[in-house]
């Protein structure tokens, strides 16, 4: 595919870069691209969702959009143009599903025919058959992710069912946190395609 003539000297090099991932697989090469332009989507995300980890969540969520996609890219305008907007439509439906009516819950409200209704927040305990379907999804996501290579599982484990954040990942793995993230990234893409296969029972 060739370069095109308007593209600045800084999107020729990451197109070179995007070639080197899209078809030589390279690691280096998605490594790199994630480290120029993580803390750009990052702080994109947290101005549109405000949350840490929702944020952080969401800017590797859109790497592993861009980099899945890399053989639909047109080197008519920068990769980091078509990147941005991977980013911003994927922070955009994320706020669109997310989206719900708070309700102050220590208020009465009129009903609108002269009475009141009382807002109580449920129970945080479920019941015995609530906690038993609870157990069953749990043990299938654990069966789920034990397919999952080795170093992916452990990635897995570490930040959905320990809930480390991205640093003490890195801390405990001793990996560098680009890693983790371009890692988890991609192990997030091999559980949902195992997950297709047991939707029916999760």
């Amino acid at each position: 595919m060739e370069l095109s003539s308007n593209l600045s000297e800084k999107a020729q090099i990451d197109f070179i870069l995007v070639c080197r991932a899209r078809d030589d697989k390279d690691e280096k090469a998605y490594a790199e691209l994630l480290g120029k332009y993580k803390d750009s989507i990052y702080f994109m995300m947290l101005k549109m969702v405000r949350n840490a980890d929702d944020a952080d969540d969401l800017t590797i969520e859109a790497f592993g959009k861009a980099f899945n996609r890399l053989h639909q890219y047109v080197p008519k305008y920068a990769f980091s143009t078509w990147l941005f907007r991977i980013a911003t439509n994927n922070g955009i439906d994320f706020i669109r599903k997310n989206k719900m009516v708070t309700l102050s819950i220590d208020k009465t409200r009129d009903d609108g025919e002269g009475g009141s209704i009382d807002f109580q927040l449920k129970s945080e305990s479920l019941n015995p058959e609530e906690r038993y379907v609870r157990k069953q999804r749990i043990r299938i996501m654990r069966e789920i992710v034990d397919q999952l290579k080795p170093r992916y599982r452990e990635l897995v484990v570490l930040r959905y069912f320990r809930e480390l954040s991205y640093d003490e990942i890195a801390s405990e793995t001793e990996l560098p946190l680009g890693t983790v993230k371009a890692q988890l990234f991609r192990a997030r893409e091999d559980l949902y395609e195992l997950m297709q296969n047991k939707k029916d029972k999760i």
